[in-house]
């Protein structure tokens, strides 16, 4: 099967940064499906792993976890889905990843795709949904009911791909005050459009940015892109007892900041479930099912910004380059071989 893999950590610039491959087609076992697989998006973890994790000496490593596809075989133990159906997932970064023709993937963490949704469409949203439904109502446990009214939350890095679903899902589902960050009219224009109640601009302080909104002090904060560099300002402007959720590879943070306020720290990653098998794996199952649920009742909306074309080497160059560059808005697809 055709399969995009890399031999060892490269400037993205090089030319063997990712190369076109044959590799043996994978068989389901256990509670595996085989996928194949229709359309990949690629994600800031895809490019930290090139660059940072080798694979062993003579081998070759395949990136991507956003996929939607077809199945085309189910594990002896499968119990969710048959050969045919349609699914997006996201994954585990402990196994080969979706750039392949092929792909291997536990039912527990897969969903039936949402049918109103092309393929391209729904691979951009895999992980960047399942990442923020977890880090809303699971880490920072907000409320579903959209009654409770008072509370705030601002999204830093608003524009990226988390939180383009982010903030769809808090506007829609939550009664929180949603604020959004980002530093140009495109990407700002996307985030009112995903319907953002205040746009800030985070080049600039942002405790100052909430207090030229006459807004009080913020609940709830999502940190999904450099923290470390607003984390002073973070620490000012949440409010007394307030949540602070964190997704990006911050550096040494001086987190005894957060005392005098009782501010309490989260990281969300969606893979530890998938890492360690934890007994509710399945959840993320359920939180893709739902979330097809809410794009096909037209609650939500995919995040995809741009096609880039065929899954190939080339391709997932061009995407790899525009997220470094970390000016992507929303999602990058790429769709069939």
């Amino acid at each position: 099967m055709k399969a995009i893999a890399y031999r060892n950590t490269l400037s993205i610039d090089h030319a063997d940064a990712l190369l076109d491959v044959e590799l043996p087609a994978p068989v389901a076992a256990g509670r595996d499906l085989l996928v194949e697989v229709k359309a990949v998006s690629v994600n800031p973890v895809d490019t930290k792993i090139r660059r940072n994790r080798a694979p062993a000496e003579g081998e070759l490593a395949v990136l991507g976890w956003d996929a939607s596809g077809i199945v085309r075989a189910v594990g002896p133990d499968v119990t969710l889905f048959q050969p045919g159906d349609r699914v997006w997932y996201a994954g585990s970064i402990a196994r080969p990843g979706t750039n392949s023709e092929l792909h291997l993937v536990d039912e527990r963490i897969v969903g039936h795709m949402p049918a109103s949704l092309d393929f391209a469409e729904a691979a951009a949203m895999p992980l960047t949904a399942i990442t923020a439904w977890e880090l809303l109502f699971e880490r920072l446990q907000v409320s579903r009911d959209k009654s409770v009214q008072g509370q705030s939350l601002l999204v830093i890095g608003a524009a990226g791909g988390v939180g383009s679903i982010l903030v769809q899902l808090a506007r829609q589902l939550t009664g929180l005050t949603v604020i959004g960050s980002a530093s140009r009219p495109d990407t700002v224009e996307w985030i009112k459009q995903l319907g953002a109640h205040h746009v800030i601009d985070h080049t600039r302080p942002l405790s100052e940015e909430i207090k030229r909104l006459g807004l009080p002090p913020v609940s709830h904060v999502a940190g999904l892109n450099q923290t470390e560099a607003h984390f002073a300002q973070i620490v000012e402007l949440i409010a007394p007892q307030g949540k602070l959720a964190m997704i990006d590879d911050s550096g040494a943070l001086d987190v005894g900041l957060l005392k005098t306020k009782s501010v309490s720290l989260h990281w969300e990653l969606m893979f530890t479930r998938s890492l360690f098998q934890t007994e509710d794996m399945h959840k993320q199952h359920e939180l893709l099912d739902e979330v097809a649920r809410l794009v096909d009742a037209g609650v939500l909306k995919t995040t995809l910004a741009e096609r880039f074309g065929k899954i190939d080497a080339a391709n997932l160059k061009r995407a790899h380059r525009l997220l470094e560059s970390n000016t992507a808005k929303g999602k990058i697809v790429l769709e069939g071989f």
